[in-house]
């Protein structure tokens, strides 16, 4: 594989925790490419290692062992400053928590990678209001958090992973809160991101009724990448 198609090139990840003075390793070895203009899911048991996965390649969690570039910047080896810098321009990252910030509306908080990134307030959120029309929120754009159900506040959530425009986006279970038409909805708008050749997307996700939308399928368990496939009906 040419590697100027790669958006994250994985090889030899490790990483462990210590568990209340027990060593949990999460991540054995893992070796994974994902290309540019692909969506590609991560499944299997809860707490086989996908969401210390995708949170290496985001550049939250550093590997102990192995490497991990994206676009080919070795996130783990650069200075933090310069992480930061990094992971603002060009990672959206959907929490399964959400991680809104109570105190601001749905516009304010989806505008917040983009004031980040130096645009000016007015700005960024009118492209935040843009993005929430999208996601079917248009007319919720001044209601606080606490006023959203679970699945609304995933959809903020969603928004302010793409309002940016990011290369890459990683997302932790972004339909698990949401019906099935909604949660549609928002995987095509997902898919049409992905289909530009310079991003891609990382999905983590036990919800079968989106496997479809995946380009390729990445089975995981006891911290290992044990199949990788083009279609749910091969896992």
């Amino acid at each position: 594989m040419d590697a100027s198609t790669l958006a994250v090139q994985c090889q030899g990840v490790m990483k462990t925790y210590d568990g209340g003075g027990q060593r949990v390793v999460a991540l054995r070895g893992i070796d994974l490419d994902i290309h540019r203009g692909e969506l590609m899911m991560l499944v299997g048991p809860s707490g086989c290692g996908k969401t210390t996965l995708i949170s290496v390649v985001a550049g939250i969690l550093d590997q102990d062992e192995g490497s991990c570039e994206v676009f080919g910047h070795d996130l783990l080896h650069m200075k933090d400053k310069d992480k930061l810098r990094f992971r603002a321009a060009n990672i959206g990252f959907v929490f399964q928590a959400y991680n809104l910030l109570p105190s601001l509306t749905a516009a304010e908080n989806v505008s917040i990678p983009l004031i980040l990134n130096g645009v000016k307030r007015q700005e960024a959120k009118r492209r935040a209001v843009e993005v929430l029309k999208k996601v079917g929120l248009g007319d919720r754009t001044e209601s606080l958090p606490s006023q959203f159900s679970g699945g609304q506040q995933q959809r903020v959530a969603i928004a302010r992973a793409l309002v940016h425009g990011p290369k890459l986006i990683v997302c932790d279970e972004p339909t698990s809160a949401l019906d099935h038409e909604t949660g549609h909805r928002v995987m095509d708008l997902l898919k049409e991101v992905a289909l530009d050749r310079d991003r891609a997307l990382v999905i983590v996700t036990h919800d079968a009724r989106i496997f479809g939308f995946a380009d390729r399928i990445a089975q995981m368990d006891d911290g290992q990448v044990v199949k990788v496939v083009r279609s749910s009906e091969e896992l």
